[in-house]
């Protein structure tokens, strides 16, 4: 082949612009996101329960659609939440790769079988199937300038114009709105209701009839009489629509013609549809509504398409009323894969520079250089026709392959140089020769390249997709660059070197006939310990042994965790109250926390959400989203992590509240928060207090572990909760029957929906309710009254007592088993790893009958750390039997993977100096280590090789082809280590993943090189010796490499 292309360099050319032609017509088509479609795919299932409380929505409803959902097809888990307000959600995660909608009708289908038997309130409301990831791309907010919107007002705008235009943006998942929209509010007065001896059902039933929509039918109608000339539709104005219309429905006409009108008994305007939720902007009151992807969804074309409708709804707005997008998730993807582009050229730059300092003559840089940007551009297309996107990882991947794509064409040229100098032969004979020599050693370093990185591909669950798509990535560009350097790179060195007179070397002056002087110096004195070593080989191999030693004890002490701490721009602050707190002790807290958040410089915007929390819905939870200022504004000390920290301990001088300010998950979908997540499950029924039990000794035993920290129950703590009991016996002596009481106390207290009226151009709710002053104590309840069959009015406290008493305000399901939630983090110096065995330790501590489940997050990293091992032993069997096949024989590769172990040691050392820990970064980098390091001893092994089949001895083809290799590895070596020292450094956005890459990349390349030039001659020459390859010429030498 490469003879072929010699001959025809414009047919090389024409390839190479085919190939880059193909890559730059993909990479705008190419989509962007920060990670691969990494999380697992998500449907949530959602219904309520009015008024029940949390105990009975898990037993009458939620247990019933967990039973029917087990066995669904590719669910991972599953985890419910039944809330004293009698919502229901439930959580089902699926394996990766399972399609969401086909996920979603299985769904459907399991609860269609089980409707029947839920209750009724819960039949007619329906239950609700959605696909949506569990954390929130953006929120949009709505303000109002000139102070003319309220809160309601602006919820109402929201909900009319806004909320249905972004549930049509592709890719939004679910769209939630926290505020509220109007509703006609109806407030009764109990006192004026007795004295004028009515009840809440006759007002719900006036206004049922009286607020009706009548179909009149038409005059003139057919069939009519021939005479008939016109027809017309009959209006009746049956719906209401002002407040003043509603106030004089009447609710009972008096014999004397005098009537009682519901303005007489109630107070009613025109209000919000629920009071559960607030939001507000930087202190200002605001309505917004949260975007949550769908599991198809990518984040930067989604928060664009937000962004663009949102712009162009603004220009219909009222005047004083402004949109913004205070909380996104996606700039921080888009500086990602900036700062990666930033790194890729500064290592094609460095590459450059290292190539020039060896070679020394411009043209023969050019060429390795050139190479490049066409595997790059090919490697995009191949992408492309793979469904991948631009990511980090795959960005990763193109940031190693740099080195490697370089590397091929290097040997190439240098060889071409060598023996032009060495031999006088003009460019085309010199390349012709040049590629006899080394088309072997470029096949196999590709095979073995490529076998190292293959079985990461097939790898299972979500980690599996992050190896996918780097591996892959890494497969095809060093395809592209073998192809290339048998193509492209002698083509271009037989039509583009000049020829080169021999013993050209040593005639330069200034810094590079300094530099040559010296390198001669050097590859001398190398060569002379090469000769001391290979002579010694049996006692080096001892101190390779300690090495390894030195090597199995580090590594098991490296902690491991799953993916680095990133700062992604925001922090999550989460406000849990005392469990009978009320709305506006929440805003309390908010504000405090707003004024602390106010503080820090380095903070943007703050976005309050009053009611609702990631641990569940109530007056007492609070969350806010903290977006800090661009990373170039912000120093070290200003990290999200950092200011977390401080808000944190700021925070805890709050009295009324626990709160605490987190840095969000590496991997959106995967958890709403950092840290693990453990869940606790009763698994032999003990009943809700002995599972509080349990949690609280689990939270004792973890608060004195030295190993985590800020170990927290997940969720909503139990409640004091008011019990009535009714004396059935005493309610009947008065005549009153059951339905009665229901109502009353359902409609006062909780409120009734009746039906709907028109509000300009919307159909929105009527809602009944007792005023609120009416319905604050106890006594209140009980003097309510309800009508009895004689028409006379029984209060309530004739036949009825209350008991105050403490319950659970939110029962978890997880996998079928009430559980609790808990999560935490670990202490500086301990990895997530440790944290899981530690909690697993302490969970063995517990009595009888309680079990324990990993989620989210933790359980992707526990099925990631078993498969590591096997995956390494892979790749490393994979390179032995792509080398046994190329060598034809099984002695050799011994020699090429004992050189393994040299550049794992180096990755191993420079992560524990740096403090990190062994993450799916640093696999990956093991596993670029392993075929590098490889691919240093192949290029040595070959020529010893040749040297052999020409008949000199073991050690004097030892000695020479280390001569002769160690100025292309020393080349090759240093533009892959200089290719990813920028990752190696990184600061600002995503610098985490980028450190945790290049630091055991480099590490590891940096002792592959220094070790590998001293111990790969040994380990061949102890190989060959304990096969008997030996003496000279007694044995036949293994058959030459298969160069043509």
């Amino acid at each position: 082949m490469p003879s072929f292309f010699i001959d025809r360099p414009i047919f090389a050319w024409v390839v190479a612009i085919f190939i880059m032609i193909a890559g730059a017509i993909s990479i705008p088509l190419l989509p962007i996101a920060q990670y691969p479609d990494v999380a697992p795919p998500q449907i949530s299932v959602s219904t309520s329960y009015a008024g029940a409380s949390s105990q009975d929505t898990y037993q009458s409803v939620t247990k019933l659609i967990e039973d029917e959902l087990n066995g669904v097809d590719g669910m991972l888990y599953f985890e419910s939440t039944s809330s004293a307000a009698g919502s229901a959600d439930i959580n089902i995660t699926f394996a990766p790769g399972t399609d969401p909608s086909q996920a979603s009708v299985d769904v459907q289908n399991r609860i269609s079988r089980v409707e029947p038997r839920l209750p009724d309130s819960v039949r007619r409301q329906g239950v609700q199937v959605e696909e949506a990831g569990s954390g929130f791309l953006l929120i949009v907010s709505l303000t109002s300038t000139d102070g003319s919107m309220d809160a309601i007002s602006l919820g109402d705008y929201l909900n009319r114009n806004i909320l249905s235009e972004i549930q049509r943006v592709p890719g939004v998942g679910r769209a939630q709105l926290f505020a509220t929209q109007r509703s006609m509010r109806i407030w009764l007065d109990p006192a004026k209701m007795l004295g004028l001896n009515l009840t809440a059902s006759d007002v719900t039933a006036a206004v049922q009839v009286q607020n009706a929509q009548i179909a009149a039918g038409s005059i003139g109608a057919q069939p009519n009489p021939i005479t008939q000339q016109i027809a017309a539709p009959v209006n009746i104005k049956g719906q209401l629509t002002t407040p003043e219309e509603f106030g004089s429905i009447v609710l009972r006409a008096n014999a004397d013609g005098s009537a009682v009108r519901l303005r007489d008994v109630a107070r009613i305007e025109v209000g919000g549809e629920t009071y559960s939720f607030s939001t507000r902007l930087n202190g200002q009151p605001s309505a917004a509504i949260g975007v949550q992807l769908s599991p198809t969804g990518n984040a930067m074309a989604t928060s664009e398409a937000i962004k663009a409708r949102m712009d162009e709804l603004a220009q219909f707005f009222p005047p004083g009323l402004e949109y913004s997008i205070p909380y996104d998730t996606s700039p921080f993807v888009k500086v990602s894969i900036e700062k990666v582009l930033h790194t890729l050229l500064e290592a094609v730059g460095l590459v450059f520079l290292v190539m020039f300092l060896f070679l020394q003559n411009i043209r023969y840089t050019i060429i390795p250089t050139l190479v490049v940007p066409v595997a790059l551009l090919g490697t995009c297309a191949v992408m492309y026709a793979m469904g991948f996107s631009i990511n980090v990882l795959t960005m990763f991947a193109m940031v190693l392959a740099i080195g490697i794509l370089v590397d091929d064409a290097i040997i190439v040229v240098e060889n071409v140089e060598r023996i032009m100098s060495e031999e006088g032969l003009p460019p085309k004979d010199a390349t012709r020769k040049a590629m006899k020599q080394i088309t072997g050693a470029v096949i196999g370093i590709t095979l073995v390249l490529a076998s190292v990185f293959i079985p990461m591909g097939f790898f299972p669950g979500a980690v599996g997709v992050i190896y996918q798509q780097f591996s892959l990535t890494m497969v095809v560009s060093i395809l592209f660059s073998a192809f290339l350097a048998l193509s492209l790179t002698p083509a271009l060195a037989g039509s583009f070197l000049k020829q080169v007179p021999k013993g050209h070397h040593h005639e330069k002056r200034g810094f590079f006939g300094w530099f040559n002087r010296g390198f001669d110096k050097t590859s001398r004195g190398y060569s002379g310990s090469v000769g001391w070593l290979v002579r010694r080989a049996g006692r080096f191999m001892i101190i390779y042994l300690a090495i390894l030693a030195g090597l199995g004890y580090m590594f098991m002490k490296l902690p491991s965790s799953f993916l680095p701490d990133e700062d992604q721009g925001f922090v999550i602050v989460m406000m849990q109250l005392p469990s009978e707190a009320t709305g506006h002790r929440t805003d309390e807290v908010l504000s405090q926390t707003e004024k602390i958040f106010g503080q820090e410089p380095a903070v943007d915007t703050i976005v309050g959400i009053n009611g609702f929390s990631f641990f569940g819905a109530g007056q007492n939870a609070g969350l806010a989203f903290v977006t800090l200022k661009d990373w170039s504004e912000r120093g070290p000390d200003n990290a999200a992590q950092a200011i977390a920290g401080r808000a944190t301990m700021a925070m805890s001088q709050i009295k009324d509240a626990i709160s605490f300010a987190l840095s969000p998950p590496p991997i959106q979908g995967l958890g709403t928060t950092g840290g693990f997540s453990f869940r606790l499950q009763d698994r032999a029924g003990l009943g809700a207090p002995a599972l509080a039990a349990a949690r609280d000794q689990i939270l004792g035993l973890a608060a004195q572990s030295n190993v985590v920290q800020g170990v927290r129950f997940d969720g909503m703590p139990d409640a004091a909760q008011v019990n009535i009991v009714i004396d059935r016996e005493k309610a009947n002596t008065f005549g009153v029957t059951f339905a009665d009481i229901n109502s009353t106390i359902s409609t006062n207290l909780g409120s009734t929906y009746v039906n709907d009226f028109p509000n300009s151009g919307r159909m929105q709710r009527v809602t009944v309710q007792a005023d609120q002053s009416e319905r604050m104590q106890v006594a209140d309840l009980l003097n309510l009254n309800v009508r009895n069959s004689k028409g006379g009015m029984v209060p309530i406290s004739a036949f009825a007592t209350a008991e105050w008493v403490k319950a659970p305000t939110q029962t978890v399901g997880y996998n079928g088993y009430p559980s609790i939630r808990i999560s935490g983090d670990t202490k500086p110096g301990f990895s997530t790893g440790d944290a899981i065995t530690e909690m697993e330790r302490l969970a063995g501590q517990l009595p009888p009958g309680f079990g324990y489940e990993w989620t989210g997050q933790s359980l992707q990293e526990i099925q990631s750390g078993s498969q590591a091992p096997i995956l390494i032993a892979l790749s490393c069997l994979l390179v032995f039997l792509c080398l046994a096949a190329l060598y034809e024989s099984w002695s050799i590769p011994f020699a090429v993977i004992l050189v393994v172990p040299l550049g794992v040691i180096g990755a191993v050392i420079a992560v524990t100096l740096r403090d990190m820990s062994n993450d799916v970064y640093f696999k990956v980098g093991l596993i670029a280590i392993i075929g590098l390091s490889a691919k240093n001893a192949i290029l040595i092994i070959e020529f010893a090789k040749e040297l052999m089949a020409d008949g000199r001895s073991l050690i004097e083809a030892t000695i020479e082809a280390c001569h002769l290799r160690f100025r292309p590895i020393l080349m090759t070596s240093l533009a892959f280590t200089l290719g990813v020292l920028p990752l190696a450094i990184a600061t600002g956005a995503s610098s985490g993943s980028q450190r945790a890459i290049g630091t055991g990349v480099m590490g590891g390349m940096i002792t592959a090189t220094v070790l590998a030039v001293f111990f790969v001659p040994v380990f061949f020459v102890f190989v060959m010796k304990l096969f008997g390859y030996g003496k000279k010429k007694e044995e036949p030498a293994p058959a030459a490499s298969p160069a043509e």
